[in-house]
């Protein structure tokens, strides 16, 4: 007999006899000063007879797995309605207890761990994968999220919506660790189709990889915080406790709440996530090296003074450099989520400032007007690329805006900076004064080296 019928056969007898159980039987029950609740009686008496047939029909379904994983999907509706529409106590015998009996449970942890990855194939090979099903409406899809990534995360909220009803912790951590293997294999999964992108770290699929990666991280991050979760911490805990398979020191962070039953997962995830970060930041980087190369050859030493020019205006050779810079930005810009996009460009500002630090100005000599120029290029025009995504883009060029400002400073100040410093020493360091003129970030030898850069000192040729 088809389970549906049954179990939807004895959630209408509970319904349809309430009613009269309410208004007739239980006045005589409590006159009688019976302490029997009597809905809840005939409902108990209903489910034991279900809990029969169940013990005599699971035995025949074990090895088939669409029957077996039907009459579990019945069950569960079954137990759903019957706890949240009729009220039926936790306390009491139910259906689950069935479904916990171990040669039940390792069946159906089985065949829900064969579902999902047969899930997970054919997501992965829908032509939709890596597109975002609200990537039309913008505020929704704010962490262009790839299909993949939805329906898998998806499907380990239906997983757990399955199980957290299970009697006892053990059965439900046994759940929890097939969730875990669930994403462990589907971040290698994503790590093999990531593999096969790495030559094109910047198009489409590789960016919708990281997307996914982020998405999936973040998710569990705030699974973390359930309460639900939390308690399947504090239950591992305790059977971590008497097994002894954690240290002192992991017992006392799961213990504090410091990590959680996903900690392990999010770690993998982000390790991938740098990485791949990493691999996209040293691309741009590398094309923008190559786009700066007329840059580095500039003559500093030998460009004309601001009050020979009419006008300043940016120097031809950084137009490569800066034409490349935008591009990349705008193209991740849109292909990356905003929390990775942000990581993106700080990490390449990073390695920027330093190059340009270290590359151009500290391989170069500045006279007057070069000086003026490269303050007017960075200050003017590369940090500005950067306003759209922080209000103080020159705060991520420590290097070369404190390099600019020592380079421009008129001679007197420079004169008594070098005197300062010349001076100063171990007791007595140059801190203040390099403050004064707003170097914070250099150290007082880079600003000995950067002075020393200079060609505009009177009398002499530095």
């Amino acid at each position: 007999m088809a389970p549906e019928w049954y179990l939807a056969q004895v959630l209408m007898w509970i319904g349809n006899h309430a009613h009269f159980l309410d208004e007739k039987i239980q006045p005589i029950l409590d006159k009688a000063s019976c302490a029997v609740n009597a809905r809840l009686e005939f409902s108990r008496g209903l489910v034991m007879l279900i809990l029969e047939k169940l013990a005599s029909d699971i035995p025949c379904l074990l090895y088939d797995d669409n029957l077996f994983c039907h009459l579990v999907d019945e069950v569960l509706l079954f137990e759903r309605e019957l706890h949240s529409v009729h009220g039926y106590p936790s306390t009491f015998a139910s259906c689950m207890h069935i479904l916990s009996e171990e040669t039940c449970f390792q069946r159906w942890l089985t065949v829900e761990r064969k579902f999902a990855l047969q899930k997970m194939d054919s997501m992965l090979s829908s032509e939709a994968v890596w597109v975002s099903q609200y990537k039309d409406i913008t505020d929704v899809d704010e962490m262009k999220v790839p299909d993949c990534a939805e329906v898998f995360m998806t499907l380990l909220l239906v997983i757990t919506d399955r199980y957290k009803n299970l009697p006892t912790a053990p059965r439900k951590l046994q759940f929890l660790e097939l969730q875990k293997d669930l994403v462990d294999d589907f971040r290698i999964r994503l790590t093999q189709v990531m593999k096969e992108e790495t030559r094109a770290p910047l198009d489409f699929r590789y960016c919708a990889i990281l997307n996914a990666v982020n998405y999936i991280s973040t998710v569990l991050a705030d699974w973390a915080d359930n309460v639900f979760f939390l308690q399947l911490q504090q239950a591992a805990l305790e059977v971590f406790a008497e097994n002894s398979a954690l240290s002192k020191l992991q017992l006392g962070q799961l213990a504090s709440m410091e990590s959680s039953v996903f900690d392990d997962m999010i770690n993998l995830l982000e390790r991938l996530k740098l990485d791949m970060l990493t691999r996209q930041v040293d691309h741009v980087f590398r094309e923008v090296k190559d786009a700066a190369k007329l840059y580095k050859k500039e003559r500093w030493l030998s460009l004309p003074s601001q009050c020979e020019q009419a006008v300043m205006s940016l120097s031809s050779s950084a137009c490569p450099l800066l034409l490349t810079l935008r591009d990349r930005l705008l193209q991740l810009e849109q292909q990356l989520c905003v929390s990775l996009f942000r990581i993106f460009w700080q990490m390449l500002v990073e390695k920027l400032d330093i190059y340009i630090y270290q590359e151009i100005i500290l391989a170069n000599h500045f006279n007057e007007g070069g000086a003026t120029q490269l303050q007017f290029d960075m200050t003017r025009n590369l940090f500005p690329l950067f306003s759209h995504y922080c209000k103080r883009p020159e705060n991520y060029f420590k290097h070369v805006k404190e390099a600019c400002i020592v380079l421009n400073l008129n001679i007197g100040s420079a004169l008594l900076l070098k005197d300062v410093l010349q001076s100063a020493s171990e007791h007595l360091p140059a801190t203040a004064a390099l403050n004064e003129v707003g170097i914070y970030k250099l150290a007082q030898q880079d600003v000995e080296i950067l002075l020393n850069l200079r060609t505009n000192w009177p009398n002499t040729g530095k």
